[in-house]
This record gives C-alpha cells, structure tokens and sequence, in this order.
C-alpha cells in the first residue's frame, strides 16, 4: 500500500524520471534529473524496496562511514518533490535510480501508483543513447510518445521502434496503458566519446524539458561545464588525425541532414527560451522531508576518444531508435 504522508497537496504536477544503466549514455538523463534535484531542493519522500527490484551482485551496494559509523547505502530508486515558483507555480515528482535487475512490471506498477495517488497529469521519462552525431554540434534529442493524440498536440513523434527495449521504453508502456500521458526524450550521445559525464547532452535534455512543459529551468554551472567538455573533446580530437578526420566526416552528415531543420521554428524556440531566461522569477520553494543528498561534484573531464566504435564491441546506434542502449 502507498502512503504518502507528509506530501503537500502538489500543483499541475508532472513526473519526470530518468534511470542509470542501459537507456542512459553518458550518464546524460540520470545527470538532468539530479540537475532539477540539486538545483531545486528536493526531498525524498518514497523509495522502492530494493530487495524486490535489484540484483546486488549486478548494482553492488555501498559502505561508507559516518562519524565512524560504517553505514550501507542500497541501489534503489527514490522519488522526490520539488515547486517550481513564479507566476504560474507547479510542481515535479522526480524519480531518479537504477533501472531494475527484474519484476519490471511490479516496478512499473509501482511507480504508477505514485503517479496516480499524487495526480500525475503527464510522465516524461528522460533517455540517452549511442549515436553518430558530432560533438560539434547541438545535441539532438527527440521527443517521442505512444499515443497519437499526444504526439499531434505537442509536437512529438509517434514512436514506431521495434526492438529490444529498456526500462524507458517498458514504463512509456505501462503509462500508455494505464491512460496516463506520457513522453519520452531521448538525447544522442557521440558513441567515440561515450564514457560519463556528457553534460552537453544533459544541458540539451534540460533544455527540451523546458520546452515540453513551459518551464524555467536554473541551470547553474551546467552551460560552463558542457563548454569545457566539448573544448576538452576539440583538443584531444585536434591530436588524433584519425579521429579529427572522423569527426569532420560526422559534421559534414549532420549539416547536410539539418539543413532543413534551420527553419522559423526552430529560430522562435530558441526566442522564446531566451526571453524566459530574461524573465526573473522568484526562488522555488521546496518541499517538506529528509533527502540522501549526493555530495559528488566538480568540473567535467572529457574521456578518451575512440575513432571507431567497434573497438567497443559494440556498432553505432542511430538516433533513429530511440529505444536501442547505450554502450
């Protein structure tokens, strides 16, 4: 049974849940969830049981010492609340953790429930994977939805991938199903330049959120450190040839592909996001509750290239498929 004491009655509430391992390259989706998280004060006031959910020989749990007291800390997912102030405030149910070792669907369940006592009224669910697109050039992401009537309302695509799929995919489903309106955003990751962080493409999912669901989104240092990472990639392709050369061949692809794309639209989103950001607003108010913090931080570190993503073991995923893995 849910109970949801202590949870203040929330306004227009949207979830948005995002989970580390298959459907997350470069730490991408989980990094934008702990973004909102971080940013806005959220406090924890669910987490699944991880015995029903996890395998601990796959996702090891941690022990750590708290003034000499050695504590445990398990692999879960863990739901938090966060108001968005302004003019017209609202509210985030953020649902952040690991996608599950088994009962996908007890899970899915699960988090529909929540979604359900806590009135829910749409489920974005953030991804990232494998693709063959320049670090050079804006991150795509795309938005995309089981349900007809939504993707012609929001501008979305209606997903026709078939496939192996990951918890991403399995719980769009589930909300499909359930009659709860829900999107997926997926951002590509250059597959050469795969290991985590990729703020970039954190910083490009953050921003699509904020066009989905018209809200501002205070992005801290994330603009400073997606600069850093994508100069720290310059460098380290500018002294392979091998891989400068790939690069350029990606870049000459992806504008031919997007030349189209530079259309009046695209020019009004970008518009419109600026004039929000000009926009003050006054500071967010959190939630009542208690919070395992993550204390990690510090500037982002590009990783080592790899010209060709076979020397992984593993081909290339177009952006095309949204459903497909990362690495």
């Amino acid at each position: 049974m849910i109970e949801l004491e202590g949870v203040p009655e929330l306004i227009d509430p949207v979830m948005v849940a995002a989970f580390e391992g298959w459907n997350d390259a470069g730490d991408a989706a989980s990094g934008a969830v702990a973004h909102l998280d971080r940013e806005w004060k959220g406090e924890v006031f669910a987490a699944l049981d991880a015995e029903d959910y996890y395998d601990f020989q796959v996702n090891r749990p941690t022990v750590w010492l708290d003034n000499g007291v050695r504590k445990i800390t398990w692999p879960t997912t863990r739901l938090s609340v966060v108001r968005i102030g302004g003019a017209k405030p609202r509210d985030l149910v953020l649902v952040r953790g690991i996608e599950p070792s088994m009962r996908w669907r007890s899970f899915c369940n699960e988090i529909l429930g929540f979604a359900h006592e806590l009135g829910v009224e749409m489920v974005v669910i953030l991804g990232a994977l494998l693709g063959d697109t320049p670090h050079t050039r804006p991150v795509p992401v795309s938005g995309v939805t089981s349900d007809a009537d939504l993707a012609r309302t929001m501008d979305l695509e209606e997903t026709r991938y078939e496939g192996p799929t990951g918890i991403v995919g399995v719980l769009q489903e589930a909300c499909t199903h359930a009659g709860v309106p829900a999107v997926s955003l997926w951002a590509a990751v250059p597959h050469y330049v795969s290991q985590p962080p990729n703020p970039k493409a954190t910083l490009a999912l953050l921003n699509r959120l904020e066009d989905l669901i018209d809200i501002r989104i205070p992005l801290g240092e994330l603009p400073e450190d997606a600069r850093a990472w994508q100069l720290g990639v310059d460098q380290l392709a500018a002294e392979d040839s091998e891989v400068a050369e790939y690069v350029q061949t990606l870049e000459e692809a992806r504008d031919t592909a997007d030349l189209p794309e530079a259309s009046g639209d695209a020019i009004a989103r970008e518009f419109e996001r600026y004039l929000r950001r000009r926009d003050p607003s006054p500071e967010p108010g959190t939630a009542d509750g208690s919070y395992l913090r993550d204390t990690s931080s510090g500037r982002t570190k590009p990783p080592r290239l790899k010209p060709d993503s076979s020397a992984a073991g593993e081909d290339p995923v177009p952006p095309e498929d949204p459903d497909t893995p990362e690495a």
